[in-house]
């Protein structure tokens, strides 16, 4: 199930690195633990956006160690490119990624299991009549967030990790006077209360 070719997809990760990623859920799963999972979802998220959207239209935006050998090995099997992620807040590495695409473009994380290639679809789909397009996550995050014509203003000011990031984003699209679509509200996996959920949806990644 391909999108349309012409909105492209930004993927932010951080590299699989011990004590440096999912540091949320080392109390549960211990350090080595917590990026072997971080290193599973981030191969589900490839495999589902691959399934969406062209190869050749998908970035892996890379942190901690932009040449460890699961970002080079995912570009080699998918066919993807690969940036390092800039230096600046989480705001500020999404409007990079949002920028560097030269039109319509979506940006996820790796950590929602609720993504699927149907979804993914339909949000590039959203893009053709609307400004924005989000996925509200429980948590009062987002899982993706895609804009027409990237704008810094969009990402100014939020309070990134706390529970009113959706909120406020609705608030600076609002301000700018774009139309917003949210075709469905998803769960990621950030803390060890998160995990019996994802076990039961997805347990070849536990």
């Amino acid at each position: 199930m391909c999108a349309d070719a012409a909105v492209s997809l930004a993927i932010l990760a951080k590299a699989p690195i011990p004590g440096r990623a999912k540091t949320r859920l080392i109390p549960a799963l211990g350090p080595v633990g917590a990026a072997r999972l971080h290193a599973r979802l981030l191969r589900r998220t490839l495999a589902v956006a691959c399934h969406a959207l062209p190869p050749a239209r998908i970035t892996l935006w890379t942190a901690l160690d932009p040449d460890h050998p699961l970002f080079l090995e995912l570009a080699e099997q998918h066919g993807i490119m690969l940036r390092p992620q800039p230096e600046g807040d989480l705001g500020e590495r999404m409007h990079r990624a949002l920028s560097q695409s030269g039109g319509p473009a979506m940006v996820i994380g790796s950590d929602c299991p609720a993504l699927s290639p149907a979804l993914l679809a339909a949000c590039a789909g959203r893009l053709k009549n609307h400004d924005a397009v989000c996925l509200p996550a429980e948590d009062g995050g987002y899982g993706l967030i895609g804009v027409r014509h990237p704008d810094p203003r969009l990402f100014d000011d939020i309070a990134w990790g706390s529970g009113s990031v959706m909120a406020e984003t609705r608030e600076r699209i609002a301000a700018l006077g774009w139309r917003l679509a949210c075709p469905a509200t998803v769960w990621d996996v950030d803390r060890p209360e998160d995990l019996a959920r994802l076990s039961a949806a997805c347990p070849a990644l536990l």
